[in-house]
Formats: C-alpha cells, sequence, structure tokens
C-alpha cells in the first residue's frame, strides 16, 4: 500500500495546531484578558466623608498594587496564548534533484528514505525531517544520517533533542537542525561560608535544542538553609517560566510579585541571569541586586553592574536587559557577592576586573577554581560569605 504524501512540493505556510486547537487557546487567551480587565478595573472608593487611619491607607494601597500586578501577569500569559495559537512554519520538500541526491547518498549506506523535507523554524532556521530505516544488517545511528546530511545539503546539521538514536528495520521520524555558530564550555566553582553547611546561592545552567545558553545565579539573603531555600525557589521559578515562553522581564516581575504578595515568608533575593543564542553569539544579560558580570575579550574586561535592589522590595524593578554581540575567543563571568565582599574593602570589583584580564587560563573550569583560591588566600582562608563562580567560554565552530 502506497503511503499517502502529506507535504506538497511547494512551499507552504502550515499553522503549528489544527483550526480546533488554535480556537481553542485563542478562547482561553479572551477568557485570561476579561479577568485581567476585572482586576485592571475595580473600582475605587472616593467616599470624602470617610476618613481611613494608616493601616487602612496601607492595605487599599497593598490591595491596588496586588491587583495590578495579577492584571499584568493574566495578560502576559494571554499574549503566550496567542503567539502558541498564532505560530507556523514554513515548509517544503527539496525538488526532485536534491531529494534524488540525498536519497542516493544515504542509500549507498544502506539507508532507505521515503520522505525528506525542510521546515523554517520561527526563528529563521531551517531543520530536516527524514522518514527513515536502515536496509542493512549493520547497525546505524542518526549522527551518521546527519553526518552524510551535511555534506548533501552543504549545512552543519545535527539530530535534534528526542530525536531516535538508532535506525531499525521499519520507518521511523528523524528531525535535524542547523548546528549553532558557536559551542561553549562551562565551569562553575563554589565555597560554602566556614559554620554552614549549605550555600545561600544557587544557579542553573542549561541549553535548549532552540541554541540558546542559559545562566541563571541568585544570592539569598544572608546564608544558611533559609538563603539557600529562597534563592533556590527564585532560580526555579525563572527556569521554568522561560521554558514556558514568558519573556525574561516578564518572569522577572512576576517572580518579583510572588515573592511580595507572600508577605515576607521569602527574604530578598538577587538575580543574575544571561542568555546566549549559539547561532548568532547575541547575549541578553538582565541583573537584579547581584554582583557584577564581567565579559573577557582578550586582555579587555567589560564590568556590568546592576544599578538596582534585589527581588521583594519595591513592586515595580528596573528589568531593561543588557545586550552585547560575543565573538569567538569571550568569556562570560557571574559572581555572588561573596567574591567581591572577599577581596580587599572597597576595592573589589574594580580589582576583579584586573585579576581577570591578567588571567592566561583557557578553561572555564580552571579559570573558575583560580578565582575562587585566589579570593579565598586574600581572605586569609577565611570564607566569611557563600562564594560562587560561573564562567562561559565561547568559541566558534569549525567548518
Amino acid at each position: 500500500m502506497r503511503r499517502q504524501k502529506f507535504f506538497m512540493n511547494t512551499e507552504t505556510k502550515q499553522k503549528l495546531l489544527p483550526d480546533y486547537g488554535r480556537s481553542k487557546l485563542l478562547t482561553y487567551a479572551d477568557s485570561f484578558r476579561e479577568l485581567a480587565g476585572t482586576f485592571e478595573e475595580m473600582p475605587e472608593k472616593n467616599d470624602e466623608d470617610v476618613v481611613l487611619d494608616r493601616q487602612e491607607m496601607l492595605w487599599k494601597t497593598k490591595l491596588k498594587d496586588n491587583c495590578e500586578l495579577m492584571a499584568g501577569q493574566l495578560n502576559e500569559i494571554a499574549n503566550i496564548m496567542e503567539e502558541v495559537a498564532e505560530e507556523s512554519f514554513c515548509f517544503e520538500t527539496l525538488g526532485e534533484k536534491k531529494t534524488k541526491l540525498v536519497t542516493q547518498s544515504l542509500m549507498v549506506d544502506n539507508i532507505q528514505v521515503q520522505e525528506v523535507y525542510r521546515i523554517q523554524n520561527r526563528e529563521g532556521f531551517d531543520e530536516y525531517i527524514l522518514l527513515a530505516r536502515k536496509s542493512g544488517k549493520r547497525e546505524k545511528n542518526v549522527q551518521e544520517v546527519a553526518d552524510i546530511l551535511s555534506v548533501v545539503l552543504n549545512c552543519r546539521l545535527m539530530p535534534a533533542e528526542g530525536c531516535p538514536i538508532l535506525l531499525t528495520d521499519t520507518y521511523q521520524t528523524f528531525r535535524f537542525t542547523e548546528e549553532s555558530k558557536f559551542h561553549v564550555l562551562t565551569g562553575t566553582a563554589i565555597a560554602v561560608k566556614e559554620n554552614e553547611e549549605v550555600s545561600g546561592d544557587n544557579y542553573s545552567i542549561y541549553q535548549t535544542d532552540r541554541g540558546k545558553l542559559t545562566m541563571l545565579l541568585s544570592d539569598g539573603m544572608g546564608s544558611g538553609e533559609k538563603a539557600n531555600e529562597d534563592s533556590r525557589i527564585v532560580v526555579e521559578l525563572m527556569e521554568k517560566l522561560l521554558e514556558s515562553g514568558f519573556r525574561p522581564e516578564m518572569a522577572v516581575q512576576m517572580i518579583n510579585s510572588s515573592i511580595l504578595i507572600g508577605g515576607g515568608e521569602h527574604n530578598m533575593s538577587s538575580l543574575d541571569m544571561c542568555q546566549i543564542d549559539l547561532r548568532t553569539g547575541g547575549a541578553e544579560l538582565i541583573k537584579i541586586g547581584g554582583a557584577s558580570t564581567y565579559i573577557k575579550r582578550a586582555h579587555l574586561v567589560e564590568q556590568i553592574s546592576a544599578r538596582n535592589l534585589p527581588l521583594g522590595i519595591f513592586r515595580e524593578i528596573e528589568t531593561e536587559p543588557v545586550i552585547r554581540q560575543l565573538m569567538d575567543g569571550d568569556y562570560i563571568f557571574m559572581f555572588s557577592d561573596g567574591i567581591s565582599d572577599g577581596l580587599a574593602e572597597g576595592i573589589g570589583e574594580e580589582a576583579l576586573s584586573e585579576i581577570i584580564s591578567r588571567m592566561t587560563l583557557e578553561n572555564p573550569k580552571e579559570m573558575a577554581n583560580y578565582l575562587l583560591n585566589y579570593v579565598i588566600r586574600e581572605s586569609k582562608g577565611r570564607i566569611r560569605d557563600d562564594m560562587t563562580v560561573l564562567v562561559v567560554g565561547l568559541w566558534e565552530n569549525m567548518c
């Protein structure tokens, strides 16, 4: 029985979701917007004859602020739903000549291809989909397919996340994405405050198959288990919100709101975020009350400092991102306050720029350990605060 062809021979724009799913998601978005409107339009009593005492005035102000925060968050959720509902992609077959070349090249290696087409995702990068199986007895893995496709299609391809590892005797669907222009190495080093069992700092470094590397670092107020719990919640919430599609600025505002509404259950914490697009080298940094971040290019070092206070103090916080274009061989250094505080009083962050610029090490892990050990030596072996060092090095992939 001949398998029905689903894809057309010309480039076609296709919605990610079927009509029923899109309609339902858009209905949910409208409901969230209407709910947000009820918070935005809550009437205020302006009875001039009623005199409110100070406690009642504070309660009324806090209620109004919380309603505005809730409205903003509900609108953001509605925006994400609409974006997903309207998300589309372009797909096309490769044409008879190129399809034949792909099919014949893989057949030489005992790999049979039944379908092959290209998809352009929302970031504008190409993905290739193959319906294929092995035809010989020798075991075949998906990396072999990626290598052959890279040569035939003249672009560096890699198996997408979740792609089957091995080819079998039955047809399977394999997805390949363009390999990022850059690759990274990371290094970390931590030291726990003396007389404490756990660090009050928490961090996360993760990469997605969309070609983005995210670094998160939070320093909880104080030290010990309570500070650890506060900073852990900040990092985990930020990671989940970013993965769910929230813009970094809105994610920060939502976490800040949750701390404020919590009524003191969680103490204030700093938050540093650096997101690197490995396809372009573009970097976006957001700093909320944290220590300075440094970008090293050869012997030149740029210091990026926060001009705001930690989370959980003000209702609205400044989240204007800092944008930088990274190059081959650049390094990014992120620290908790314990590093700069461990250096000579008054010169901590300025001294770090000089120390980083003189470094000749190239491995991020060695860099992180060197900086941590240097600060501990400068403190005469004392660890008066939790210390965390994150280092990421960026290099272009070889053609």
